[in-house]
């Protein structure tokens, strides 16, 4: 790995070696040979560094599919994959690029986040931190959801790493991002298919194949295919405390791409059943967001419900982000509040033995 980065800084990707060694830089964009733009601190920007050339960064492009073990050509001119220290790349070639070769880096974060760091960083509030550690220790199937860019999958490594160390625990990615600091941490990877078509290993294949595998939760990196269905069953018969994360702008949009995305699988349900699979799957939505200032906040924590008699999702907002103003360097100033909504599952919880502070939902003004 060492030798791979050493060479790729100092050679093939010696234009932008600044920013992959740069911590602050989470993501690079190359447009073509001519344009770079790089993700520092939750704001893009454009960079005065260019490739010389497109030959140039072709060869870089190739240098890396020889590194993962892909093709990338006329006939191949799309490539997903992940990077020897796990950061995502991708890359587009002409002539489905039409600007040039678009070549994208998400770097990999090597520090693994602890929820105390985003309640410090103001990502979410001290009640929000208590809460989620409740219901990850009442095994309450929990959604991640975001836009992209949001944080989704920093935010769903910090909640996983708030399950019980005695826990079985199988995750299933696209590209390995995932760092679980349990023990009894079964990862596994889907696969592409190789040059001639054959090979491939679905998320939904590794889904199916986890529930013989006696775990005790089910985590997805991110949930957006058929999979969807089985994730649900899973979770309606008896994989409780499983997680995942998926792609929606608001806790009800997250329940509207589960069951568009469940409609994909050759499960044939009447709406209604599907959307009671959802409903009854689904115990608590986390919206991410990034905000205009680059930001990244959780901006609801909320509590799904029964279908209601017309068949409507019931979401139940537990605790809102309030944007109160905007600063002069145009910093996006609020806070985190609760609603007042109790929780269903609270009389279960102190049931159970836990200590729940009530206080945590008590409404608060807003401002």
């Amino acid at each position: 790995m060492a030798d791979f980065f050493s060479e790729a800084t100092t050679g093939f990707l010696a234009p932008i070696a600044s920013f992959l060694k740069d911590p602050n830089v989470t993501e690079i964009m190359v447009n073509g040979a001519s344009e770079i733009y790089i993700e520092k601190k939750g704001k893009i920007s454009k960079t005065n560094t260019v490739f010389e050339d497109e030959e140039q960064l072709m060869a870089a492009v190739r240098r890396i599919a020889q590194t993962v073990g892909r093709i990338i050509d006329s006939k191949n001119p799309i490539m997903d994959a992940r990077l020897p220290d796990g950061s995502r790349v991708n890359v587009v070639i002409p002539p489905v690029a039409r600007k040039g070769i678009y070549l994208s880096i998400r770097k990999f974060g090597k520090e693994t986040l602890a929820i105390k760091q985003l309640v410090e960083g103001g990502a979410l509030s001290l009640s929000m931190a208590k809460f989620l550690n409740l219901c990850t220790a009442l095994s309450k199937n929990l959604i991640v959801s975001g836009g992209t860019s949001s944080g989704k999958t920093t935010l769903l490594n910090v909640i996983s790493g708030l399950i019980s160390k005695d826990q079985r625990i199988v995750v299933i990615e696209d590209a390995s991002e995932l760092q679980l600091q349990q023990e009894h941490v079964l990862p596994m990877e889907a696969r592409a298919p190789d040059i001639d078509g054959k090979g491939m290993v679905t998320i939904r294949d590794l889904l199916r194949s986890s529930l013989r595998m006696r775990p005790d939760r089910i985590i997805i990196g991110e949930v957006r295919g058929a999979e969807a269905m089985d994730l649900l069953q899973a979770m309606n018969t008896g994989h409780s405390g499983s997680m995942a994360t998926i792609h929606a702008n608001t806790p009800k949009g997250a329940l509207d791409r589960l069951e568009t995305l469940a409609l994909m699988s050759d499960v044939a349900l009447p709406w209604r059943a599907l959307r009671s699979q959802v409903a009854s799957a689904i115990d608590i939505v986390v919206q991410a967001s990034r905000l205009r200032d680059g930001s990244r906040k959780i901006t609801y924590i909320s509590e799904i419900g029964e279908l209601t008699e017309e068949g409507k999702y019931e979401v139940h907002d537990i605790f809102v982000f309030e944007i109160q103003s905007v600063d002069e360097k145009g910093q996006m100033m609020g806070k985190h509040i609760s609603t007042g909504y109790i929780p269903s599952f609270l009389h279960e919880a102190i049931a159970q033995g836990f200590t729940v502070d009530e206080t945590l939902f008590k409404p608060q003004q807003k401002k």
